[in-house]
């Protein structure tokens, strides 16, 4: 992989956070027209387009797409960009997830209607008509797919984990034994942390790994020389000193390999 291509998405879910801190300086950042009305599915829906258009371009020059975003749900954008560039860039058909929730709740399941909480069970493939089908995204195996760090699920969550096919690890426990042979897409909620690694974030859980653990989880990731796409959600409120605290242990975490 020729270099990184640092794209930035400064969001949350449909909310446009001009000030949100990244801890990558971006390439390129991504805004959309976004539609006045109708539901959430509808007005991010051009968001993720436009995401996904991004990633695709970028892996198609032989660049590996790093998204900073601020939320989780651009991990649908980034997957569908990847899967769209081709078998040339690596399809992103395998999936680690680090992120202190499972966030595979659904419609019919949240008690909040929280859809950031979402993205990891839509991935699978869950009805892909409310956003996965306009993106043009083809779901991951449940077996293809690592969640690292969860330890705050809701009891639907907790259910549907322990029924699927999806691998449940430790940060610090991560190792290529758990990964699936295939091409990867990573995802870091930056919320895995404990709380006192990241001031600022929106839903801090305590009992998470250091910053030093997941440097190393993602060492041993980009060594295996199969990761395809990042996506760093920087789930913190915009004027959070966890950027700055942070960008220097994952600069030198992706140096040797992104």
């Amino acid at each position: 992989m020729a270099g990184r291509t640092v794209i930035a998405v400064p969001y949350h879910l449909d909310e446009h956070l001009p000030g949100l801190e990244f801890v990558l300086p971006p390439d390129q950042v991504v805004t959309a027209d976004l539609a006045p009305a109708g539901g959430i599915w509808d007005r991010l829906a051009p968001l993720q387009s436009a995401v996904a258009g991004a990633v695709s371009a970028a892996a198609a020059d032989g660049s590996c797409p790093v998204v900073v975003s601020g939320d989780c749900f651009t991990a649908l954008g980034v997957v569908a960009g990847i899967q769209a560039a081709g078998a040339a860039a690596g399809q992103a058909s395998g999936i680690v997830w680090f992120d202190a929730h499972g966030d595979v709740q659904t419609p019919e399941t949240t008690a909040s209607g929280y859809v950031a909480g979402m993205p990891l069970r839509l991935l699978t493939g869950y009805r892909p008509e409310l956003i996965a089908g306009r993106l043009g995204l083809r779901p991951v195996p449940e077996e293809h797919i690592v969640l690292a760090g969860a330890r705050d699920l809701d009891p639907p969550e907790a259910s549907y984990l322990a029924g699927s096919a999806i691998r449940q690890c430790d940060v610090a426990g991560l190792t290529a034994a758990d990964l699936p042979g295939v091409p990867l897409y990573v995802h870091v909620d930056f919320d895995v942390l404990d709380p006192g690694e990241v001031p600022g974030v929106r839903f801090p859980t305590p009992g998470g790994p250091t910053a030093g653990e997941l440097a190393g989880a993602l060492a041993t990731l980009l060594a295996t020389g199969r990761v395809a796409a990042i996506t760093l959600a920087c789930t913190w409120y915009p004027g959070s000193a966890a950027a700055a605290r942070l960008s220097p242990l994952i600069e030198q975490a992706l140096a040797g390999g992104v």
